[in-house]
């Protein structure tokens, strides 16, 4: 490529990278900078603390349980609207009859909103008049209010929530896949769980890969419809980074730390997406 054809391409490319750094990157170095400072705007109170925050932070015990129940909370949720969303997927892609309704109807739980979402299953969870409640054999239980449910109650609505997602990205690249080679598999005399093992997953792993990481970075940012469901409740069960970050930034008004707890955040999330964008370097390349 000519010079000339270089500067044009950057000059093409400057607008988007205009509106990343100005969306992106100017809220993560203010935010940085903000995690420098004891600054809470209540008792007017600003003072430079280095990387004092910081140090708190690693000795923190509450962000260690909120980085572990954001973890948890994002092994469950993915592992589960992968299989589910897989099998959806196959369904979709099948001839059984009523497919076309199926299309239809997965998207309805992911239409609507999060917190909308969370505030049905709230009601369904209720420990008096809840359907959840009254369907399941063990009544006296508080899904929403004992510790060690709340979470598996939280990860269900998730699932419930995002699951098309993972199934419609899935089908697309099930749609992809030429029908020759299911003709052949059939000559040959190969049985239906064959196929899928041989020919449907091995050709769907970019597609599965790329689902993991939408849906894991999704997840590992978590706040509405847990907020909306228990408020990180029981005795902090099940709250998740964005719900500490969000509790200290305007419950407490602590925005020096709240901020170190975003910039965390951002950090941890940036290094999942390092892994997975190597596992799909390493995929593009085979």
């Amino acid at each position: 490529m000519s010079e000339r054809g270089q500067l044009q391409g950057y000059f093409l490319a400057a607008p988007s990278a205009a509106m990343l750094f100005a969306v992106a990157l100017v809220p993560v170095a203010a935010s940085a900078w903000m995690s420098c400072f004891r600054l809470i705007v209540v008792f007017h109170e600003k003072r430079f603390v280095g990387l004092g925050n910081y140090r708190y932070l690693l000795h923190d015990a509450r962000f260690w349980t909120a980085l572990g129940n954001t973890s948890y909370f994002a092994l469950l949720s993915v592992a589960g609207e992968l299989a589910l969303g897989l099998c959806i997927a196959l369904l979709l892609d099948s001839r059984a009859p009523g497919r076309g309704l199926l299309r239809a109807a997965v998207l309805i739980p992911w239409a609507i909103p999060a917190a909308v979402s969370g505030k049905i299953w709230a009601w369904l969870f209720n420990p008096e008049y809840g359907l959840v409640t009254l369907a399941l054999p063990f009544r006296d239980i508080n899904w929403l209010g004992t510790p060690g449910y709340a979470i598996h109650a939280a990860v269900l609505v998730d699932v419930w929530k995002t699951t098309p997602f993972v199934a419609l990205l899935l089908f697309a690249a099930l749609r992809s896949i030429p029908d020759d080679l299911y003709r052949a598999a059939q000559i040959d005399g190969a049985s239906a769980a064959r196929v899928v093992w041989s020919i449907t997953l091995p050709l769907l792993r970019p597609a599965i890969l790329l689902a993991l990481v939408f849906r894991t970075l999704d997840a590992f940012r978590v706040f509405d419809s847990i907020y909306v469901l228990t408020g990180g409740g029981p005795a902090n069960t099940t709250e998740t980074l964005a719900i500490y970050t969000y509790k200290t930034l305007m419950s407490s008004g602590d925005f020096g730390y709240g901020s170190t707890l975003a910039v965390a955040t951002f950090v941890c999330v940036l290094a999942v997406s390092a892994v997975y964008l190597r596992l799909l370097g390493s995929e593009g390349r085979a």
